[in-house]
């Protein structure tokens, strides 16, 4: 049986990792368009270039909670592939083994000039003018607002080979990553685990909702499906 799990910047949150969203969190000091365009990326590079290093700071002093534990830990008894819109490497950390990356990877640079040449950063700290091989400037392996989702095409057909469809910590409403609710097949029954009201109206066969957040709400979600399809 194949779960396909679906997490958000909630899963993370409960690990202190901050989110847009927080009031006081770290996005509270920026706005969205001076940090998260290609165009700030141009006009303001240096303030770019030390947001992600401040966030990959702060990345490197977390650790995966019991929620990422959780989902981790549904590998010894199903199929499992992960699909997450957070840039934070913690599912990887908590030991899942196939994760797909909607919005990129804080600890990873790419090259300026192509998509496709990535590489790992050491450390937290990108220097303001540093060059990929090809030359061109690096800059952070992230999804910028108004850019185009390259995994999203590959995140649909995993989601369309879902047994089970788990959703958490994510609000459904950022697009087109929310819409991958509407790709699991009809008979597919889906899980929700965030504290809020989530907009749902896209999903056909919504079998339950656990109003926690996710290192509580996870476990437990966990513990009732091996009850009724694992062990």
């Amino acid at each position: 049986m194949k779960i396909v799990v679906f997490t958000g910047a909630g899963v993370s949150a409960d690990s202190g990792i901050s989110t847009f969203r927080d009031s006081d969190g770290l996005w509270a000091n920026y706005r969205i368009e001076d940090v998260c365009t290609p165009e700030a990326l141009v006009r303001n590079r240096a303030t770019v270039v030390e947001f992600y290093n401040i966030r990959r700071r702060e990345l490197l002093s977390k650790e995966p909670n019991a929620a990422h534990r959780a989902i981790a830990g549904l590998e010894k008894y199903f199929d499992v592939e992960v699909i997450t819109q957070n840039i934070d490497d913690l599912h990887e950390r908590a030991g899942s083994s196939r994760i797909t990356h909607l919005h990129g990877e804080l600890r990873k640079l790419r090259s300026s000039a192509n998509p496709d040449a990535i590489y790992p950063i050491e450390g937290w700290e990108q220097k303001l003018n540093e060059k990929a091989p090809d030359g061109s400037l690096l800059r952070p392996f992230v999804v910028f607002f108004g850019e185009s989702v390259p995994e999203f095409d590959k995140a649909t057909h995993i989601a369309a080979t879902a047994d089970i469809m788990v959703v958490v910590g994510t609000s459904l409403a950022v697009y087109p990553a929310a819409s991958l609710v509407r790709y699991v097949r009809p008979e597919t029954p889906v899980y929700l685990v965030d504290p809020a009201e989530v907009e749902h109206s896209g999903i056909r066969n919504l079998v339950g909702h656990i109003k926690e957040r996710a290192a509580v709400g996870v476990p437990q979600l966990v513990e009732e499906l091996l009850d009724k399809y694992g062990k």
